[in-house]
């Protein structure tokens, strides 16, 4: 199911519709839905390079908004949405665990990694943010950071690389992300109990 899931979001990127298709997935992408919307992205900025920033911004808007659907999701719809939504991908668990351990400084540390790298989920912490009441206004700003951050450099490699670059991105990039996040997250536990 999921390699269908893939293929079909990934075929969206020939349509005329694609930049629509590109914000609908980052929207979805960062409160209910699997794919990430790189699988969009990816290929519409390399059949398009000159549109390649143009695309990330899209993608960085639509995405910010997705993670706002999803904190009201996990402030004001947890039971009726969000909890059968993580229960349905398995995150439940997950979710719980970090609820439990989560202060402002790990959910602010946690939106900027899942951010940039996918870790944990989007969606997992939109909802944790929400859930946990962490303020509106810090998430929205660690978002277009993170968000942004992630659609640029990658506009900006596609657009200096171009096809190349294209399978380091999708082996590698996700790879390297995860280890600049765990990076973060050991800096941040440092700092924390040096202190």
């Amino acid at each position: 199911m999921l390699r269908r899931l893939y293929d079909w979001t990934l075929s969206l990127a020939a349509r005329k519709s694609a930049e629509w298709w590109l914000a609908f997935i980052a929207f979805v992408e960062s409160s209910v839905f699997l794919v990430p919307a790189d699988v969009l992205y990816l290929p519409m900025a390399l059949s398009r390079p000159d549109k390649a920033y143009r695309y990330a911004i899209i993608a960085t808007i639509a995405s910010v908004l997705g993670g706002i659907a999803g904190w009201y999701i996990g402030h004001y719809a947890f039971e009726a949405v969000a909890k059968p939504v993580l229960e349905f991908y398995g995150k439940y668990e997950a979710f719980e665990a970090l609820k439990v351990s989560s202060g402002a400084g790990i959910i602010l540390l946690m939106l900027v990694t899942s951010g940039l790298s996918h870790l944990p989920p989007i969606k997992v912490v939109t909802i944790l943010a929400g859930v946990v009441s962490f303020p509106l206004g810090w998430f929205i700003v660690s978002a277009i950071i993170a968000r942004g951050a992630r659609f640029l450099f990658l506009a900006w490699l596609l657009r200096t690389y171009g096809e190349p670059i294209r399978e380091f991105i999708e082996k590698r990039l996700g790879l390297l992300a995860g280890l600049g996040a765990a990076a973060l997250i050991l800096l941040y536990l440092l700092v924390k109990y040096l202190h």
